[in-house]
């Protein structure tokens, strides 16, 4: 099984449709582009759900959780 990296772009498109990147792959690489149109409406929870999982590491949370 071959590693493969997954890049996340937010950009808008340009006059005629047109959408340009700047990828850190070399000339003539074979690519795979999955075109999804933005939602705004929970982008400000996936920035906090990405951001970072220090909320779910306390002692409190151990506590009931590992005692489940």
């Amino acid at each position: 099984m071959i590693q493969q990296t997954a890049l996340k772009y937010d950009v808008e498109v340009e006059e005629n449709g047109r959408v340009e990147l700047s990828v850190p792959f070399p000339a003539g690489a074979h690519l795979i582009v999955f075109i999804i149109q933005a939602n705004d409406a929970f982008d400000d929870l996936l920035m906090a759900a990405e951001s970072s999982l220090d909320f779910w590491d306390n002692p409190w949370d151990d506590e009931d959780w590992n005692n489940a």
